[in-house]
């Protein structure tokens, strides 16, 4: 088990000005609508409406928006919405894997698509790129709440696989199917996570320049503007300068 790796999740947001904050709001809504019509509307037996409303709850969502989106999934006008993975190559060969959630498999297809080539990318077929990734359970905690070795040893105790932590905090890796147990041992020791979700984790990363760099970065923003798209992941990585650059 490894305690110290350099693995880095890119997923590139803008800020929280309005209209960002109130998109992503819009995606949480929906996540947790779907989570908790898939499965029971209460979190302690769902574990995927658990990860849905703590990840609302770190983007401050409010409690009113998090109960009005959990009932909706019981009203007769809830909308059906499907899980759907696209995966392609962006600018510089990077492998990219986009998670949505539609009611239109049609409409979401044509519009990632269309995104993927206007930014000099290609929507390839489902497979295509997922072997190049990890399908993982990620627990994260602020670096705070325990010193490295204590979140190692705490995260071996609980069954997960490998740990990562750094200043920005601590992330506990899981299979899928042990997520839910790990995250309820590492809650019972240090509190609510910061986050608990199923993510994919790149098995390797591509280094490019930064004008392939740019390109890449507005792909993924072009994505993640997309109501439909609920996250995106891509193997590669760019330099701390034109991060900054492009979330300013």
């Amino acid at each position: 088990m490894a305690g110290h790796s350099q693995f880095k999740n890119i997923m590139h947001r803008k800020g929280k000005q309005d209209k960002v904050r109130s998109k992503v709001f819009g995606k949480l809504a929906r996540e947790i609508t779907v989570a908790a019509k898939l499965g029971q509307p209460d979190p302690a037996f769902n574990p995927r409406l658990r990860a849905a409303i703590i990840a609302a709850r770190a983007e401050n969502m409010p409690k009113d928006n998090i109960e009005r989106a959990v009932k909706k999934a019981t009203g007769a006008d809830s909308e059906n919405f499907d899980d759907i993975r696209y995966e392609g190559y962006g600018p510089g060969g990077v492998a990219v894997i986009v998670e949505a959630l539609t009611d239109n498999h049609n409409r979401t297809a044509g519009e990632v698509r269309s995104i993927f080539t206007k930014s000099g990318g290609n929507l390839g077929t489902t497979g295509s790129v997922a072997f190049m990734f990890d399908h993982l359970g990620v627990v994260e905690f602020d670096a705070k709440v325990a010193s490295a070795d204590a979140m190692l040893e705490a995260a071996i105790d609980a069954g997960g696989d490998d740990v990562t932590s750094n200043d920005d905090g601590h992330q506990i890796f899981a299979t899928p199917e042990n997520l839910r147990d790990v995250a309820k041992a590492l809650e019972a020791k240090f509190g609510e996570p910061r986050k608990s979700a199923l993510l994919w984790k790149p098995q390797n990363t591509v280094a490019l320049d930064d004008a392939a760099g740019e390109k890449m970065l507005k792909l993924i923003e072009s994505l993640d503007d997309n109501d439909d798209v609920q996250n995106v992941y891509a193997n590669f990585e760019v330099s701390d300068a034109l991060m900054q650059k492009m979330s300013a």
